[in-house]
C-alpha cells in the first residue's frame, strides 16, 4: 500500500510568505523569505500593559468606529516609536490594549526585540503569514473515484469491518440535525451561490486587506483579489495564483513559483461538509444539515495574516474587535482548517480564550507536515498552531483502517481524530480510493456563478476538522447549555477506541526521526479516539427526569391484604374530621367550670 506524499512547500502549510501593507515588489521565483523574515519590513502585534500611561491616557472601549480605534493605536503607536527609533503604523486593534504596528527599514523580528524592552509594554510578537490546510492539486487525488466503497460519503456511514474510522451519522440523525446552531468557518470566503448551500449561510464578514481606518494597499487588494479591503462580503473570489501574478510582483514577496495553481475553494468544501443540504434530492449531505454558517473571510491569495484570523475568532464568537461592526449572528463553534509551524503565541491564545469565555468551542486542524521538507517524512511532526494552543480541540486525520493518515501531524495536544481521507493499494493514474467529497465551484481561477460542483477534495485534516465542528453543532442542537470544556469532555468520552493494524508500527510522538506514512494512533499521539458523532450527541443528551407519584404511607390493615391505598385515604379523611369536630364549638355546651 501506498500514501501519496504531498508536494513539499504547501503540504507542510508552513512555509508563509507574504507581505501586506508593504508597496510592490520585483518578482518573486522559488523559495522566498517568509515575510516576518523580511529584512526591511517589519509586522509585529503589541499589547500594552493595563497600567501603561499611553493606555490610561486615552482609554480605547472596544465599541468604537475605524477611525476612532486607528486614532488612538496610532498615538500609542507613535510614541512608542519615537523610544526605540522606529516609525509605527497602526493596522488593526485586537482589544483595547493590542495593536498590529507595521515598520519598514528593519525586520519583525528586530522590531519586537526593541518593543519587547519597553516598560509600557506587556508582550509583543511577530505577526506572521498562515495558510490553510489543503492539499495540492496532485492528479491523483483529483480523480473522482466512481465505484465501491471509494464512491460517495463513506466517512459518514456506520463503521464497518471495511471502513472502520466512519463517524456514524445516520444514527446521530435520529437524535440531532444542528437546528440553532451557527458554526463560524475562518477560511478563505465561500460561494454564496452554490445550490447545495442557499439558505445555509448567517451574515459574515472579509478581514482581508484590513486597515483600520484606512485604505488598502494596492498589495493587500492584489492578495485580497476582491478588489477592495475589507468589508461585509465573504465571498470567494478565487485564490488562484498565476505566472503573470509572479512575474508583475503584484503581490509583493506574499507568493512564489511555488503557489502558482488554481483556486481551492477551501471555505466552500469545509463550508459544505458542516452543513450542506440534505434530503433535498441533489448533491451531497452535510453532517448538520440544519446547522448555519457564518463565513469570515481571513485567506486570499497564498494565506492570511495572524492577526486577521485573531480578529476572526473574536468576532465570529461575539466579541468586540475595535473598529469592526457587532456580529448579530454569534457561532458556538468555530473551524479552523488552517495553520502552521511553531509554538503558540499570546496573539493566537488570546483570541481563543476570548472566544472560549464567550461561549465558542474553537476547533483546529492538527496540520499536514512534512519534516524538513522531506516527503519521506511526511506525518512526522508535531502539532501546528493554533492547535497546540490552551481552549481548543485538536483534530487529526484517519485513513479509511483507522491509522493515522501519513499527511497528518500528531502529538498529546490532539484532542480527538477524524476522517481525513487517504489515497491506497493504487497505481499512478489510477483512482483515489478514499477522498474525501464536498462542496465546490468548477472555476479554475474566477469562480462561475451558480456552479454547483461536487469535488472529491482528495485529503488533508482540513476535512478531518469540520467533521467535528459539525458534530459538535448536533451536540449543541441536543443540548444547547453545553459549555466548551463539557463538549471537549464528551467528544473525548464517546470517541471508539483506534484499532490496531497488523504490520504497522506505532505512533511516536511528534517530531519523531523516523517516517510516519501510516502508523496505529494512540492517546498520546492522536487524542482519545476515533470520532463517534452518534455516541457524542448521545452523550450530552439532557436526562429527561420523569416525577414518580408520592405515596402515601399506609395503615395496617385488619382484614384481607386489598385495598391498602383506599383504606389509607378514608381513615386520613377520618381523622381530619375528626379533629375538626373536636374542635368546633358546639352551641350550648359549655366546658367545665373552673374551681
Amino acid at each position: 500500500m501506498s500514501v501519496l506524499s504531498l508536494p513539499k512547500r504547501l503540504a507542510a502549510a508552513v512555509a508563509v510568505f507574504g507581505l501586506f501593507g508593504a508597496g510592490g515588489a520585483s518578482a518573486v521565483t522559488g523559495t522566498a523569505v517568509r515575510p516576518d523574515q523580511q529584512p526591511d519590513f517589519a509586522r509585529v502585534i503589541v499589547r500594552f500593559k493595563a497600567q501603561a500611561d499611553a493606555v490610561k491616557a486615552r482609554p480605547l472601549a472596544t465599541r468604537v468606529t475605524a477611525s476612532e480605534a486607528r486614532d488612538v493605536a496610532q498615538v500609542r503607536g507613535t510614541t512608542l516609536g519615537l523610544r526605540h527609533a522606529a516609525s509605527l503604523h497602526a493596522r488593526l486593534s485586537l482589544d483595547s490594549r493590542t495593536h498590529v504596528y507595521t515598520a519598514s527599514g528593519m525586520s519583525s523580528a528586530e522590531l519586537a526585540r526593541r518593543l519587547a524592552q519597553d516598560t509600557e509594554v506587556e508582550s509583543v510578537e511577530v505577526d506572521r503569514w498562515w495558510r490553510h490546510f489543503s492539499v495540492p492539486n496532485d492528479p491523483l487525488y483529483a480523480t473522482a473515484a466512481s465505484a465501491g466503497v471509494t464512491a460517495g460519503q463513506w466517512y459518514l456511514k456506520a463503521p464497518d469491518a471495511t471502513v472502520v474510522s466512519s463517524i456514524n451519522a445516520p444514527a446521530a440523525w435520529d437524535r440531532a440535525t444542528g437546528t440553532g446552531v451557527v458554526v463560524a468557518v475562518l477560511d478563505t470566503g465561500v460561494r454564496f451561490d452554490h445550490p447545495d448551500l442557499s439558505g445555509q449561510f448567517v451574515g459574515g464578514y472579509d478581514l482581508v486587506g484590513y486597515n483600520q481606518g484606512g485604505t488598502a494597499t494596492s498589495t493587500q487588494i492584489a492578495a485580497a483579489n476582491d478588489g477592495n479591503g475589507a468589508d461585509s462580503d465573504a465571498s470567494d473570489p478565487g485564490d488562484w495564483v498565476s505566472q503573470a501574478d509572479i512575474d508583475s510582483g503584484a503581490l509583493g514577496s506574499t507568493c512564489t513559483s511555488d503557489d502558482i495553481g488554481n483556486s481551492s475553494w477551501h471555505g466552500t468544501r469545509v463550508s459544505g461538509l458542516i452543513a450542506a443540504l440534505t434530503n433535498n434530492g441533489q448533491g451531497m449531505a452535510g453532517l448538520a444539515y440544519n446547522a448555519k454558517i457564518l463565513p469570515v473571510r481571513v485567506l486570499g491569495k497564498c494565506g492570511g495574516w495572524a492577526s486577521d484570523i485573531a480578529a476572526g475568532m473574536r468576532w465570529a464568537a461575539g466579541v468586540d474587535v475595535p473598529g469592526l461592526p457587532t456580529n448579530p449572528n454569534k457561532a458556538k463553534v468555530i473551524n479552523l482548517s488552517l495553520g502552521g509551524d511553531g509554538s503558540c503565541g499570546s496573539t493566537y491564545q488570546d483570541a481563543i480564550n476570548a472566544a472560549y469565555n464567550a461561549g465558542a468551542t474553537v476547533v483546529v486542524a492538527a496540520g499536514n507536515g512534512v519534516e524538513n521538507d522531506d516527503p519521506t517524512k511526511e506525518g512526522g511532526i508535531a502539532v501546528g498552531t493554533p492547535a497546540n494552543c490552551n481552549n481548543v480541540i485538536a483534530v487529526a486525520g484517519l485513513r479509511h483502517v483507522g491509522t493515522k493518515v501519513g499527511f497528518s501531524n500528531l502529538g498529546p495536544q490532539v484532542t480527538i481524530s477524524a476522517p481525513g481521507g487517504n489515497c491506497v493499494n493504487t497505481t499512478a493514474g489510477s483512482t483515489c480510493l478514499y477522498p474525501i467529497l464536498s462542496t465546490s465551484n468548477v472555476g479554475t481561477t474566477t469562480p462561475v456563478a451558480g456552479s454547483g460542483a461536487f469535488n472529491y477534495i482528495g485529503t488533508g485534516t482540513s476535512f478531518s476538522t469540520p467533521l467535528v465542528s459539525a458534530t459538535i453543532a448536533l451536540m449543541l442542537s441536543s443540548n444547547p447549555a453545553l459549555t466548551p470544556a463539557q463538549i471537549k469532555a464528551a467528544l473525548q468520552s464517546s470517541a471508539r477506541a483506534f484499532p490496531t493494524a497488523s504490520g504497522v508500527a506505532q505512533c511516536v510522538a511528534g517530531n519523531s526521526a523516523q517516517p510516519q506514512l501510516e502508523c496505529n494512533c494512540t492517546t498520546s499521539t492522536c487524542g482519545a479516539g476515533m470520532l463517534d458523532a452518534n455516541a457524542a450527541v448521545a452523550a450530552v443528551a439532557p436526562t429527561t427526569n420523569t416525577p414518580t407519584t408520592p405515596t402515601t404511607p399506609t395503615e395496617p390493615s385488619s382484614g384481607g391484604g386489598g385495598g391498602g391505598g383506599a383504606m389509607s385515604a378514608f381513615w386520613l379523611a377520618a381523622l381530619v374530621l375528626a379533629i375538626v369536630a373536636l374542635r368546633w364549638p358546639r352551641a350550648g355546651v359549655k366546658g367545665p367550670s373552673t374551681p
